[in-house]
């Protein structure tokens, strides 16, 4: 029986994962710019901890290439080390701060030059996913 609850447990939580492409086509529903999604390579998380599944996408308004990420980070403790690791670059340095939401099994890391009040409606977006 303890098995049975366990993989049931185990079966719901994979079954409501919300995948990067949900979350791109949430931002574009809600009218958000999130053009040209693309799988992050190894070589393109940088600095970052190299967790989960991470597509890139732009922001054109921003000016060419850039934009923001979305990570499919199944693990919690690895979710909140990537998050973290966002949220403290911009705290050493107003040069290098981001946007950066956690919801579900996401992290959204949106650069920091998109107003507050834009970055919110990315952040709703998110959020209204199931």
């Amino acid at each position: 029986m303890k098995k049975l609850l366990i993989l049931a447990a185990l079966l719901s939580s994979t079954a409501s994962a919300i995948t990067t492409q949900q979350v791109i086509t949430a931002f574009q529903k809600a009218g958000l710019e999130a053009s040209k999604p693309v799988p992050i390579t190894r070589e393109g998380y940088g600095m970052a901890p190299l967790v989960g599944k991470g597509v890139r996408f732009l922001i054109p308004s921003l000016g060419e290439d850039t934009g923001g990420r979305v990570f499919d980070v199944p693990d919690a403790a690895q979710r909140t080390k990537l998050a973290r690791y966002y949220t403290a670059l911009g705290e050493e340095s107003a040069m290098f701060y981001s946007h950066v939401f956690v919801y579900q099994n996401i992290v959204v890391q949106i650069n920091g030059e998109l107003s507050d009040a834009k970055a919110a409606k990315y952040k709703a977006a998110l959020m209204k996913l199931k």
